[in-house]
Parts: C-alpha cells; sequence; structure tokens
C-alpha cells in the first residue's frame, strides 16, 4: 500500500521512536516528513544513540518544531566515532545537551543494557560499564523528569531490576522494540510508575509478538517504526520509514478486534508529555 492508500483511513498516530538522524533518513528528511504526515502521523520521536545522534535529533527538532522531538541518549553499545571520552564524559556531555535544549528534548534514549554480541559497526562495551552508563542517564531522566526509552536485548531481567531497586523511581518509560516474553508483562506492568511496550513493524510477521500483545493492557501499548529498521510487510527489508506506521496500528486493530488508534495516541502523549 502507498502513503495515499492510508491517508484517509487511520489519523493521529504517534511514531515513538524513529532514527530521523541517521543518514538514511536525514539525506531526505523534507520527504520522510512530508510522507509522515499525509499518512497521518502527527508527531515523530526521534530517538538517538551517542551524542553526535543527539545533536542531529535536537537540530531536526528544531527545523521542525511541534512535529519532531528529540530523545537524546547513549545506546549501551553505541559511541561516537573516534570518542573516547569516558563513561562519565559522556554523560556529562549529554547533561549539558539537554541543559542547553530543553524545549526539544522530552526522552532520554535510547538507553539500557544489550548482552548480545555487538554487531561490527558497535562496540561491545563490557556489562559493568553498560550498567553505569545506564544509571547514569536514568538519573539524567530523574534530573530533568523525563520519561525514558530502553533498549533491552537479552539482557531485559537485568534492567527490571535495576529499576525495581532504585531508592525513588519518579520516572517512567518504554520498553522500546518489546522482546520480553510473555513471563515479562507482569513484571514490567508492577514497576513503580506507568511503564509502556512498543511494537515496531515485526508484530507484522512475528506470529510470537502477536499473540503477546494480546496479553498486555491497551493502556500500556505504544507504536513506532524503529525507522529506518524493521519495515512491516509488505516492505519488509526495506528503508522504513514513518509513514509506515499506519501499518503496525492497523495490525494491532485487527488482532485485538477493535480500533486502538486513539488509545494509543493518548498513551503516547501520557507518556510523553505531548
Amino acid at each position: 500500500m502507498t502513503v495515499e492508500d492510508w491517508k484517509f483511513k487511520i489519523a493521529n498516530m504517534i511514531d515513538t521512536h524513529a532514527h530521523l538522524n541517521f543518514p538514511q533518513l536525514t539525506k531526505i528528511i523534507d520527504q520522510v516528513v512530508s510522507e509522515s504526515k499525509a499518512a497521518g502521523v502527527t508527531n515523530i520521536i526521534i530517538a538517538s544513540s551517542n551524542l553526535e545522534d543527539s545533536k542531529i535529533a535536537i537540530e531536526l527538532a528544531q527545523e521542525y518544531p511541534g512535529f519532531l522531538f528529540a530523545s537524546v541518549g547513549i545506546h549501551p553499545h553505541k559511541t561516537d566515532p573516534e570518542n573516547k571520552a569516558t563513561i562519565k564524559e559522556q554523560l556529562r556531555k549529554l547533561d549539558l545537551l539537554i541543559t542547553s535544549n530543553l524545549s526539544q528534548v522530552i526522552a532520554i534514549g535510547e538507553t539500557g543494557l544489550d548482552f548480545s554480541p555487538a554487531p561490527p559497526d558497535e562496540k561491545d562495551r563490557p556489562r559493568e560499564g553498560q550498567k553505569e552508563l545506564f544509571l547514569g542517564q536514568i538519573n539524567l531522566a530523574k534530573k530533568f523528569n523525563l520519561s525514558i526509552i530502553i533498549h533491552a536485548r537479552e539482557a531485559i531481567d537485568e534492567v527490571i531490576n535495576i529499576i525495581t531497586n532504585i531508592s525513588e523511581v519518579n520516572f517512567s518509560g518504554t520498553f522500546h522494540c518489546y522482546a520480553g516474553g510473555k513471563k515479562r508483562i507482569s513484571k514490567i506492568l508492577n514497576l513503580p510508575n506507568n511503564w509502556y511496550f512498543g511494537f515496531d513493524g515485526n508484530l507484522t510477521y512475528d506470529e510470537g509478538l502477536q499473540k503477546i500483545i494480546q496479553l498486555i493492557p491497551p493502556e500500556r501499548l505504544l507504536i513506532e517504526t524503529d525507522s529506518p529498521f524493521l519495515a512491516p510487510v509488505p516492505h519488509r527489508g526495506e528503508v522504513n520509514t514513518p509513514a509506515y506506521l499506519p501499518l503496525i496500528q492497523q495490525k494491532i486493530n485487527d488482532i485485538l478486534g477493535k480500533d486502538l488508534t486513539k488509545q494509543i495516541e493518548e498513551n503516547s502523549r501520557r507518556l510523553f508529555c505531548l
């Protein structure tokens, strides 16, 4: 289906996780924004993987105020090219970046833990370093009263334990591209404050995820594209963009047998104060 096919069918959707700061999309940003709006997307949150991504996300949010918003952060495996700064130095720079751009930054992330082997373009950061980086960004979320976007790959139990053991959890967030299976749903729902579950284009072809989403309360669901990755069917394998968000929303509506578009939009606005 083309953007035009969806234009008048689903409206008022928020893409809560898209990497418009990645080169594949930054170089065609005007087209991406135009097609996303035509597809019924009202806001896009640009997730970041390192300090440089975070700066680009802020610049894009400044260029498209009220439509694009920045989430700044450092992925557990990602680092800036040629950046030899310590974790403490990176956290200090992130703090300064947020302080200088409070009107564009609405979240911290993506951050968390990743215990799977790092791909060639990422740094295989030791687990203790990942935890230090994650806790530092949690502190920034608390300091600036921001939500947090969590990346948890083969480490979701450790992430839940870290949040549970924090003495004062005055922040909330989302588990991006949820892959924690059935048994962790209740653990996340029982965390202090309201935590959400992000679903992406792989929901359109992963039957396991299609069963899992049925176990999650609708008031805790978010939709995201993770652009330029995880394009939904019938675009699987292509460069993903927020213009394909209606395909994810429609799949959720089909699986759950009712139109949850408005509910999910309200969830997104509540979490990110949009």
